[in-house]
């Protein structure tokens, strides 16, 4: 409820509280403010209580407290103490103080007693704290797990050099963490018990509107499904090399998409945690054979030939500090091209911060995420720039952009190519399962008003998807066979934006409404009144200047962002018209040939 001032003083309304209040309407932007104040003040008392009565940590008090099973209990009643200092008391349910009663219009004419109000607040805030177990070290292992991928760090410092493609690691890791601290205090400001955000689309929506959240998620199903497809083409291309190239490019295509129907008709992974950690494991191990095959072996130069449009004799290894001649890229001949081909590549291996809502929505104290975010950005800039360096050095111009099907001999190149097989079908799995709930449930349940997963017609609607999303993913990979110009026309046209200029907007739209409050105006928690002094186009123009140097910068940095996006796009697409020229690749929409021979 807004008003231009207070009128009366109406009854506290009835509200419904939890994931089914996540997206109301009828909920202000300064009602949910005041709520995740309140939250975060209870997550820091309750914090210090916890300290408190833990004390000094030990080695051997950790692990008893990691396998203690009465953990979960010990939580909820720290919460119901944390709760009970707060000024909440238990509620009497069989002798409630006060009755709710609706006039014919059906507006509440009684006033909701505090001890109900209390009560119901208390115990739904400690059910739903139950729920969210994660510390700010899961967080580092999840955004690592999200985000890490190593195999295209030879191929972005092999299209730029060794001194840009440090700098750009760092400058876009930078860049990637101030998104991420963007989503974090976007969360800490909105996010509460009463009205939880579990997903991108969540902050969007109470920013922005129902319309925003709308167009976000539909944005981000394309993005989903251009990584499942950019999934298929990978697994076929390792398909195609562990068989010697003797099987149809088209049929490992085949094969690729009917394992995954058969996986992705999983609708929990709920049972594949198991999975996750076996394949950061299997990367590990992959990462290991990469690093001692480079150095010992020369790289594969028919695979490298077969995917390029590097000359089609072996040339002397050669390494650049700066940006190589067009006669020593990859991709393209057209050197601005070429390297920013690579910021795809490189932008594409950042991306991952659509995840980053569902993991603060986990955690029992988010405002400890910028911890576990901070030290897995770190780690992963770090990780790149070595691994793409050392190989790099290694093997020269000679390397595509999945690194592991370029290195010899051909037994090592297998053993590599099976654990990158293994880990692969992991990833589709789990993406297939991500995109297929995000298109389902956020676009075709939200906007067009499909059944529920859990209705009998929901669960037939679901099934009959998940071949369709197939088949178009099919399609895609079989219309543009080449690994690294579908990842830069991705990582342009999608990564990009997800990771840099969505986030600034977000931000820019957040800071803007929060600075336009004017002194007597915010949400009223007895009365549920929103007060609101002034409206229109000037509010969030006084918003603008009252912060002027923070919100230039940000919208410089989504201009810039926008402008990457449009560079990026264009050189993935010269990119692909160059690769599938005259001395380019060897495959072909919808052919045999295989682009690993």
């Amino acid at each position: 409820m807004e008003s231009n001032g207070h009128i009366g003083t109406p009854a506290p309304r009835e509200r419904v509280w939890g994931p089914d209040a996540r997206l109301d309407e009828s909920v202000t932007f300064e009602e949910y403010q005041y709520w995740a104040k309140e939250e975060r003040a209870l997550e820091m008392e309750e914090n210090r209580i916890y300290h408190a009565e833990r004390g000094s940590r030990t080695i051997l008090s950790t692990l008893k407290g990691r396998f203690s099973k009465g953990v979960h209990q010990e939580n909820a009643e720290r919460d119901r103490k944390g709760t009970e200092l707060k000024g909440y008391a238990p509620s009497d349910e069989k002798n409630p103080k006060d009755v709710v009663t609706q006039d014919a219009g059906g507006a509440d004419t009684s006033v909701i007693g505090a001890d109900v109000m209390v009560a119901s607040h208390t115990e739904w805030r400690d059910a739903s704290r139950a729920l969210r177990t994660a510390s700010w070290g899961s967080i580092f292992y999840l955004v690592t797990t999200d985000i890490l991928g190593w195999s295209g760090a030879p191929y972005v410092f092999a299209s730029v050099g060794f001194g840009p493609g440090v700098a750009l690691y760092v400058v876009f890791g930078v860049a990637a963490g101030f998104s991420g601290w963007i989503l974090y205090k976007v969360f800490l400001g909105l996010d509460s018990a009463r009205y939880p955000m579990s997903s991108f689309g969540d902050p969007f929506f109470r920013v922005f509107g129902k319309k925003t959240r709308h167009a976000i998620n539909i944005m981000q199903s394309i993005q989903q499904f251009m990584s499942v497809a950019v999934l298929v083409l990978g697994q076929a291309s390792i398909i195609a090399q562990i068989a010697n190239a003797k099987i149809c490019f088209i049929v490992t295509m085949v094969i690729v998409i009917v394992i995954g129907m058969v996986l992705g008709t999983i609708r929990s992974l709920q049972r594949l945690s198991w999975l996750c950690n076996a394949s950061v494991w299997l990367n590990i191990i992959n990462f290991i054979i990469i690093l001692v095959a480079a150095s010992k072996y020369p790289p594969a130069y028919d695979t490298i030939f077969a995917q390029t449009v590097l000359p089609k004799q072996v040339m002397p290894k050669r390494t650049f500090a700066g940006p190589p001649p067009p006669l020593y890229q990859l991709q393209s001949r057209v050197e601005f091209s070429a390297q920013f081909n690579a910021v795809d590549t490189m932008v594409y291996a950042y991306s991952g911060l659509i995840l980053f809502v569902a993991f603060l929505a986990e955690m029992r104290q988010p405002m400890d995420f910028i911890k576990g975010m901070f030290c897995a950005q770190v780690f992963i800039a770090i990780v790149y720039i070595i691994f793409g360096a050392v190989v790099y050095a290694e093997v020269g111009q000679y390397m595509v952009s999945q690194i592991g099907q370029s290195i010899t001999p051909y037994s090592v190149q297998t053993a590599g190519n099976v654990l990158g097989l293994l880990t692969g079908f992991i990833a589709i799995v789990l993406y297939f399962n991500v995109c297929m709930k995000t298109i389902y449930l956020e676009v075709f349940q939200a906007i067009f008003d499909f059944p529920p997963i859990t209705t009998q017609r929901g669960k037939w609607f679901w099934f009959a998807l998940g071949p369709i999303l197939w088949i178009l993913a099919f399609i895609v990979a079989a219309s543009v066979p080449n690994l690294n110009g579908i990842v830069n026309v991705v990582g342009g046209l999608f990564s990009l934006n997800f990771t840099y200029s969505i986030p600034a907007v977000l931000w820019l739209g957040y800071s803007v409404k929060d600075a336009s409050k004017l002194e007597g105006e915010g949400f009223d928690p007895v009365s549920g009144e929103t007060t609101r002094l002034s409206s229109g186009y000037m509010r969030y123009v006084r918003g603008y200047v009252k912060r002027p140097v923070s919100h230039t910068i940000t919208l410089l940095y989504f201009l810039a962002g926008l402008a990457c996006s449009g560079m990026g796009t264009w050189a993935a697409i010269e990119g692909l018209i160059s690769v599938f020229g005259p001395g380019g690749t060897v495959a072909t929409s919808w052919g045999c040939a295989s682009p690993v021979a």
